[in-house]
């Protein structure tokens, strides 16, 4: 089996290509049913954004899988292959499995370091749990992917420095104010800047913002989004006063908001603060405002400086967390590699109990007289006999298995103890989730079970006082 991810995002395809492959919320459940249904795939996951649309997939030939996978996509979105073609990546086993990694821990993201991709793979996960289009393998590497992720940005500080210049604005803002309770927001101008740095001071408490733009019915829909008031310039100017926070970029080619005109302000706010962000090139304020006690203005030079800098410092945040996807990655192929040996495990276990009972039956027909406690010693014993005989070679089997002649050592393995019959039987009775279980109940046994042995001459021992 292989594990690929096939997919396309900001860096390959334009928004007027990813839009074409968008799948919203309603149709995802149906869109991994049919993913399953494809041929030669086994397990699926659909990772949907705004930024991204990510098949993975366990498949069992992975030089047909991606032509198979490309057939989905023409069938689903409708769109011949030759149009898209271009636009996708994919990656196969361990280049698969980390980019999986670098994804949910936001180091594929378009702003570095972002949490809100984790979320998204997460759902995208527990959704195609939910829909059985995942199994042994995918129930491991997303579970492990998510607890990565969690473990990056709790250990690392990638997510505390704004990347954004939107984002820096607000966090220049919290410096000022502390917080945005109860604070008002004036737009000016309604640029794509202005919207997002407005939408991040109101989703960190901004209760109000007013709109002002040459066009009113613009104003109107930049203000319906924050349940804001749209505004006329000349009223705005007149109640310049009653901001707190005024964003500009409205594109004007003298300045909107004169010295003048914010002195005037700021002779009616009493010392209270006032915060300009200038995003317009030119600029709108005038630059001499600053100069003016409890005004604070930055340019879009000013937070692009502090974007870089901050920048710089997730980046060196990344390494950290790469080093973290390179161990979990690891980690995955040795637990992967072991996975063919569960039906040599449970081949020999099953071997060794049959043997236990047809010896037990034996001793009882021979001993008739012995009493139930004595039954009940007698098996226990020698079942614990058995096990420990069986343990070590069970512990080096496994890990054997994840060596590079682990195939050669299975094999012998299997013939050593005669098990071709039983693991021939066993891996046609095994579907992927029986697979799952057996393997956790393997480890569950095998941490009941002591590193040191107990002595079989003491286990004799006691079987002899039993019978006594």
């Amino acid at each position: 089996m292989h594990l690929i991810a096939v997919g396309l995002n900001y860096r390959t395809a334009p928004v007027e290509v990813r839009e074409r492959f968008a799948i919203s919320e309603q149709d995802l459940a149906s869109a991994l049913q049919a993913l399953k249904r494809t041929t030669g795939i086994l397990e699926g996951v659909i990772v949907a954004t705004c930024n991204r649309t990510e098949l993975y997939a366990v498949v069992d030939r992975h030089t047909l899988c991606g032509h198979y996978i490309r057939s989905f996509m023409e069938q689903w979105f409708n769109i011949p292959r030759a149009e898209f073609n271009h636009h996708l990546y994919m990656h196969e086993d361990e280049r698969a499995i980390e980019h999986l990694f670098r994804v949910a821990c936001g180091l594929d993201s378009m702003v570095i370091g972002e949490t809100q991709i984790l979320g998204q793979v997460r759902d995208a996960f527990l959704l195609a749990q939910e829909q059985k289009a995942t199994g042994t393998l995918f129930n491991k590497l997303f579970k492990q992917a998510v607890t990565l992720a969690k473990r990056a940005h709790s250990e690392t500080s990638i997510g505390e420095n704004a990347v954004s210049v939107s984002y820096a604005a607000v966090e220049l803002g919290k410096r000022i104010f502390g917080r945005f309770d109860n604070k008002r927001v004036m737009i000016l101008g309604a640029g794509k800047m202005s919207e997002l740095t407005a939408k991040h001071l109101s989703a960190n408490g901004a209760k109000e913002v007013w709109v002002v733009n040459r066009t009113l019915e613009r104003a109107r829909e930049l203000a319906a989004k924050f349940d804001g008031k749209a505004m006329e310039m000349n009223e705005a100017l007149d109640r310049l006063h009653e901001a707190d926070i005024v964003i500009s970029s409205t594109g004007a080619d003298r300045f909107v908001l004169t010295r003048k005109t914010v002195e005037r302000a700021m002779e009616k706010r009493k010392k209270k603060p006032l915060f300009l962000i200038d995003i317009a090139v030119p600029r709108d304020i005038e630059p001499s405002c600053e100069e003016m006690a409890n005004v604070y203005l930055y340019d879009i030079d000013d937070l692009e400086g502090i974007v870089e800098t901050n920048l710089a410092k997730r980046q060196k945040e990344a390494a950290i967390i790469e080093r973290m996807i390179a161990e979990e990655e690891n980690e995955y192929l040795h637990w992967y590699a072991t996975l063919g040996v569960t039906p040599l495990i449970r081949g020999l276990q099953e071997k060794t109990a049959a043997i236990h009972q047809a010896t037990f039956e034996s001793l009882l027909r021979k001993l008739p007289e012995l009493d139930d406690r004595q039954i009940k010693v007698i098996r226990k014993l020698t079942k614990s006999m058995l096990n420990q005989v069986i343990h070590d070679p069970i512990l080096r089997i496994k890990d054997m298995s994840a060596d590079k002649r682990g195939e050669a050592a299975m094999n012998l393995f299997v013939q050593l103890f005669d098990l071709e019959e039983d693991v021939d039987r066993i891996q046609k009775e095994m579907n992927a989730e029986e697979r799952a279980r057996l393997d956790v109940t393997a480890q569950a046994a095998e941490a009941k079970t002591p590193e040191k042995h107990a002595d079989p001459s003491s286990l004799l021992a006691q079987l002899a006082g039993a019978l006594r």
